[in-house]
């Protein structure tokens, strides 16, 4: 049976989550986590999208993106997750996959559907118990550490 390719060309905001290969923590650790937050930072300065809110977590990251007119979504998960998955195996000589293939989004059409998913994204630790409070997690925008882009919904 041949594999469905994806390609999206919807322009807008996206909501975006990928995990870990067999969901291990691994962004539990230190390292492979400030390598995720470099590249996801990285990309955006290149331009490949509008970065409008991010959470890393233990064994997966979710993020409130635009792509850029030239880049598709596809195109933009691949810097983040190739990207970061290079530099793991780069500097940390992880020899395993770094990620499960694949990547879950959702279109975002209105407000009312942003609102939800930026409160998801912020309230993740904490309802995960990695922090009581939202700004006090160090691996999200919600810290206020990092500089976001706003979206057509903010």
């Amino acid at each position: 049976m041949s594999r469905i390719i994806r390609r999206v060309r919807q322009a807008g905001v996206y909501f975006v989550s990928s995990r870990t290969w067999q969901s291990r923590a691994l962004f539990g650790k230190p390292e492979p986590a400030q390598i995720l937050l470099e590249q996801l930072l990285e990309c955006r300065a290149r331009g490949f999208y509008k970065l409008h809110a991010f959470v890393i977590m233990p064994d997966h990251f979710h993020a409130l993106l635009t792509p850029a007119i030239n880049a598709s979504l596809e195109k933009v998960m691949q810097m983040i997750k190739g990207g970061s998955a290079h530099t793991m195996k780069q500097n940390l000589k992880y020899t395993w996959p770094i990620w499960q293939k694949g990547f879950h989004d959702r279109w975002i059409r209105n407000a009312e559907e942003y609102r939800p998913r930026r409160h998801y994204i912020t309230a993740n630790p904490v309802e995960a118990r990695l922090t009581e409070r939202a700004e006090e997690y160090p691996l999200s925008s919600a810290c206020g550490k990092f500089a976001m882009d706003a979206s057509e919904f903010d």
